[in-house]
């Protein structure tokens, strides 16, 4: 533990060592993990060793596995299928430094602005200053970015941003990021990729019963969803790339498979989780009963669109001089507040008054995807609600990617960089997977030739357990949480809504464990034991932090406290 406190301090994560830590109650310590009942030598396991091994497929891991694939044995595995990601489902684009108008200084410190004091200004440089090479690699990868007439990348501008950075492929950009990857991993002889495979547990010296705090990860268990069997995956390296967490959500932009995984199992693990409590509501999620998870572009506002209320009354003005431009977070509190105070359930989104041809060549995915509605963007003005959409915090890392446990890296979404601080800058996320993603796999080619499989790991072993077919109860617990940080844990907090949230998640964990111990494994019991314990890391850290900063607002305490809070939030197992 020491070594891996030693390398975020090299780093310049100073502040980020002083954070506030918060010690799991006793009886959560290895809760997720009970040996007796599930792990035996029984030797009835598959078992693969791989150099290293990359849990989920979007940008981050996709883009690390192509980049040690020639260095290495690269073990792909993703819960449902390859391309089913957050990334496939990010409209707006990357933002990078390209414009001759525009610079890394101005993109720095509109990151900086976003991030509410907590951004570490040394990720952010390196963020920034690195974004643009990776542009160019994406472009020899084969991803095609929407251009100019004279072949310039067309440079679209979103909220927060003072600059047009955004490099698009229209409004479908993570859908064709991902596709130009996903060729290339399937071309690539060293990458296995195994799909409808979910990660259940990272393997460490606690599946062998030796204690210390000086943790190391070999792999992980995983479940063959297709063959219902477990595997013992042994790596040299694991990277997890997981994604976010949006189901912990009731209203979430997210697509199914965001449950959090990544976060809970490390958090299990013993790694260190900073900023649980900064998540990210997108402000424009389509309202309508039969839309799920669709979201209209940060984009949208940038090219011209106007929020407006019911009676066409523009409200923006009255809560930041950038309007419309805004950040995110100002944005979605702005619409909570103005629909509590109408009692409506939604605002709109108004662009009937730009050219509805360039509206259309601009955003086909989301002028089709409305008209499937019945909704005519360009004849009347779109529903919308804010709805969860990204997390901030989650596993902590240094610039190399390194988490707290020795030989697990993470990047992407379910990743801690601190580039985001309090406020992730819209369309800086592709940009952060592939820079750490990068960086990661520069680490890993200089010491991988130097680590070896050391221990043998007994087998997942479920005997004792039985198919109990109580699916309602699982059901019921996930929506029950979903509710839960909705309605508690949402745009804003308050101590007593949070205290309600505690004591509501800490029943239900105890409930899902319990039942967890005596059922066989499913995908569903996976998930919900991993939106439960990432529920409770968020409404622990929305605890500790007694101020309102970025996304984190409490009626409680209103203002920002940089006296006692500019820091991070820490979470530990241990």
């Amino acid at each position: 533990m020491a070594d891996s406190l030693l390398r975020l301090r090299q780093v310049g994560l100073k502040v980020r060592i002083l954070p506030l830590v918060v010690p799991a109650p006793l009886n959560e310590i290895d809760s997720g993990v009970p040996l007796s009942a599930k792990l035996q030598s029984l030797h009835m396991t598959q078992e693969v060793k791989t150099d290293v091994l990359v849990i989920g497929s979007g940008i981050g891991g996709l883009y690390f596995a192509i980049h040690m694939a020639d260095h290495a044995k690269v073990t792909i595995i993703t819960k449902k299928e390859s391309s089913t990601s957050n990334t496939n489902w990010a409209q707006g684009g990357i933002a990078a430094t390209i414009d001759k108008n525009d610079s890394p200084e101005f993109h720095i410190s509109d990151t900086l602005d976003a991030g509410a004091g907590l951004c570490n200004k040394e990720m952010v440089s390196i963020l920034v200053n690195e974004g643009p090479t990776h542009i160019r690699r994406l472009m020899e990868l084969g991803v095609e970015f929407t251009t100019n007439p004279d072949h310039s990348l067309d440079l679209g501008k979103e909220g927060g941003h003072s600059r047009s950075r955004i490099v698009h492929a229209k409004d479908l950009t993570g859908r064709e990021v991902e596709t130009a990857l996903l060729a290339r991993i399937d071309a690539h002889p060293n990458i296995t990729l195994l799909e409808h495979h979910y990660a259940l547990e990272l393997i460490t010296e606690h599946h062998l019963d030796i204690k210390t705090n000086d943790i190391t990860c070999y792999g992980a268990y995983v479940l063959d969803t297709l063959n219902h069997k477990p595997k013992k995956i042994l790596a040299k390296v694991t990277m997890v790339a997981s994604g976010g967490l949006g189901h912990v959500y009731l209203h979430t932009t997210n697509p199914d498979i965001a449950t959090g995984d990544g976060v809970a199992m490390a958090y299990r693990a013993g790694a260190m989780i900073a900023d649980m409590e900064f998540i990210q509501f997108h402000p424009t999620s389509l309202y309508h009963p039969k839309a799920k998870s669709f979201l209209i572009s940060e984009a949208v506002r940038g090219f011209g669109g106007i929020l407006r209320l019911k009676d066409g009354e523009a409200f923006m003005h009255k809560y930041d001089k950038r309007e419309n431009l805004a950040p995110r977070d100002i944005v979605a509190r702005a619409i909570d507040s103005e629909m509590k105070k109408t009692g409506e359930e939604c605002v709109f989104l108004d662009v009937t008054h730009i050219d509805p041809d360039k509206v259309k060549e601009h955003f086909p995915h989301i002028h089709e995807t409305c008209l499937s509605y019945g909704i005519d963007m360009t004849r009347e003005m779109i529903p919308v609600v804010p709805a969860a959409h990204y997390s901030c915090g989650g596993i902590m890392t240094d610039s190399r990617g390194r988490s707290t446990i020795n030989r697990l890296y993470a990047c992407g979404e379910t990743s801690c960089t601190g580039v985001h601080g309090a406020n992730r800058l819209a369309s800086n996320s592709l940009l952060e997977a592939l820079v750490f993603a990068w960086r990661a796999s520069l680490d890993i080619k200089e010491r991988l030739h130097s680590i070896h499989h050391e221990f043998e790991f007994p087998d997942w072993d479920d005997s004792g357990t039985s198919s109990l077919e109580e699916w309602i109860l699982v059901a019921h617990n996930k929506r029950e949480t979903q509710e839960i940080m909705n309605d508690y844990v949402g745009i804003v907090r308050s101590d007593l809504r949070l205290d309600r949230a505690w004591r509501r998640i800490e029943f239900l964990k105890e409930e899902t464990e319990a039942y967890y111990k005596k059922t066989k494994i499913t995908p569903q019991i996976i998930e919900l034991r991993n939106i439960i314990k990432v529920a409770s890391l968020i409404i622990q850290s929305a605890i500790k932090r007694r101020e309102s900063r970025g996304l984190h607002y409490t009626t409680d305490f209103p203002n920002k406290d940089d006296k006692y809070y500019l820091r991070d939030t820490v979470l530990r197992s241990f």
